[in-house]
């Protein structure tokens, strides 16, 4: 099942190219932002003042790879200590939904994220990186979220409390 799996990505990762993953703003600052699917939201974000205040945007697209991407990301730089999670959450996969669950959680021996409802929440992370990440960061979860005005507005908040 996985080859299959493994194959039709590759094979939207080709067909449906997104370009834009990954967008890297004031490299002092402790705040990132992840804005799920919402792709034009992250190109707002980058547009804009906003990316002056924040370490890094990205997107998250799938509860496997994308999370163990994120985590890596994140870990690696102890600077980060708050994930603005916002946009609209990817249907049947729900990202979003998943890193919430690996954040309040963790994953079990099998390395399956608890208490996610997406259909593969399976991670190569370990549960060290895990403990590491829940320790690291704070997640202010605004899924849904498309206002680039109340964003700044949560990040120039977090921004005074640093």
């Amino acid at each position: 099942m996985n080859l299959i799996e493994d194959i039709a990505g590759e094979l939207c990762r080709i067909l449906l190219p997104i370009e834009e993953e990954v967008f890297f703003g004031d490299p002092s600052s402790n705040i990132t932002i992840c804005t799920l699917s919402s792709i034009s939201l992250l190109k707002d974000i980058t547009h804009s003042d906003i990316i002056k205040e924040i370490a890094i945007a990205g997107r998250l697209l799938s509860e496997n790879k994308g999370i163990d991407s994120l985590i890596r990301s994140v870990i690696s730089n102890e600077k980060i200590n708050i994930i603005i999670l916002c946009g609209k959450d990817t249907i049947g996969h729900k990202p979003g939904d998943s890193l919430l669950c690996l954040y309040k959680n963790g994953i079990d021996e099998n390395h399956k994220i608890i208490g996610s409802s997406s259909p593969h929440p399976l991670l190569t992370i370990t549960k060290k990186e895990v403990s590491k990440f829940q320790r690291q960061v704070k997640i202010i979860n605004k899924i849904g979220e498309t206002n680039i005005s109340r964003l700044e507005g949560i990040v120039d908040t977090f921004k005074k409390i640093q």
